[in-house]
């Protein structure tokens, strides 16, 4: 579904620091090697991500699916130096593609990447954080919402990309697409959820933002 015209995510890109030389590399590997390259996180959520990073002096950061690492080096770039970015992935034979550029990076330090399934590995890690940005299996955004809660610091923040399913939440059609029926699922939880104020975002795929109310 194109719901915004193509010229304005291009010249909104055009007006966005670009990436690090590192990351423009990883981009590059990532639709080298990678049999669904798009799923890399976008410059534009990237580059948002630092943002709140530095304007709400974040040091500990949890990332729930790793991919390439893009996202996890982007954030790791905004945290001071005894900042960490704890990130999670399921898939080994990703993560091994994610630790070669992990290890490019003089951020490498910061970044701490953990092997194995989420919904087992939220609820051996010690909290607090202060930003969990979610971008994984959709089947699983309400778990792994409900766990990042458990570890999210007072005045911290919850991050899930792709809560607008290339628009189809919108449409009714989205019930015969089992991971956009998810997706619509879960930000009607958000929505619904008294413990949190919250904004859905129109940057890259949908990006929703909750914080402790």
């Amino acid at each position: 579904m194109s719901f915004i015209d193509p010229r304005i995510p291009a010249y909104a890109a055009d007006h966005t620091t670009p990436p690090s030389q590192l990351l423009e590399q990883v981009v590059e590997d990532t639709e080298e090697v990678m049999p669904w390259p798009f799923m890399i996180c976008g410059l534009a959520e990237a580059r948002l991500l630092q943002a709140l990073i530095t304007i709400s002096g974040a040091r500990r950061v949890l990332e729930v699916g790793t991919f390439t690492g893009f996202g996890a080096l982007a954030m790791a770039a905004a945290l001071p130096d005894d900042g960490k970015v704890v990130t999670l992935e399921r898939k080994e034979e990703t993560a091994e593609v994610a630790r070669q550029h992990i290890a490019q990076s003089k951020h490498a330090h910061k970044v701490e990447l953990i092997v194995g399934d989420a919904r087992k590995e939220l609820s051996g890690l010690e909290g607090p954080f202060d930003i969990v940005f979610i971008d994984a299996w959709k089947f699983d955004y309400v778990r792994y919402y409900e766990d990042a809660l458990e570890l999210l610091s007072p005045r911290g923040l919850i991050v899930a990309d792709n809560v607008l399913w290339s628009g189809t939440v919108v449409e009714d059609g989205s019930a015969n697409d089992d991971q956009g029926a998810e997706v619509r699922a879960f930000n009607e939880h958000v929505q619904a959820d008294p413990r949190v104020h919250n904004v859905l975002l129109t940057v890259g795929d949908g990006l929703m933002l909750a914080w402790r109310a």
